[in-house]
């Protein structure tokens, strides 16, 4: 199994919020900064993306993939890659705890990201921390200052 990074943070809302953002793919040009563009292109019969294609913008990796996700109860979101142009893979997953009764949220994102050109596991786990790290923020920021519009 490859290896993933991991990390967590504590966001001042109740998970079903967080969640809300989460899964909320039409907003994430507005808030996640390397992804432009989104398109649901699948739902389940409770109205949650299957598959979502992402144009992603991040400066040197440009790329246009569709992601299967996969809902695990109110609390947890798993993706795997389905097709990409620059990435052999990319699997991650958000997790939820509540915490303090449920008032605020502990968010877990793990990732594992595989690019068709050849890369030191170093660097690419390097590169997994900052994807991670900017998305947590992003969120949190997004989360606690409410949608706007």
């Amino acid at each position: 199994m490859a290896e993933h990074t991991s990390s967590s943070i504590t966001i001042d809302a109740a998970p079903a919020d967080v969640m809300g953002v989460i899964s909320d793919f039409a907003r994430y040009p507005e808030w996640t900064g390397e992804v432009k563009q989104t398109e649901v292109l699948e739902k389940d019969d409770q109205g949650r993306a299957l598959q979502v294609r992402l144009v992603l913008d991040a400066g040197a990796i440009k790329d246009d993939h569709v992601l299967a996700y996969t809902w695990t109860g109110d609390d947890k979101v798993s993706w795997t890659l389905v097709k990409s142009q620059m990435l052999r893979a990319l699997d991650g997953s958000y997790a939820l705890t509540p915490v303090a009764g449920g008032e605020r949220t502990e968010v877990t994102y793990q990732l594992t990201v595989d690019v068709k050109i050849p890369m030191l596991g170093m660097i690419k786990r390097k590169a997994e921390k900052v994807i991670i790290d900017r998305a947590l923020a992003g969120l949190k920021k997004r989360v606690e200052s409410g949608p706007k519009g």
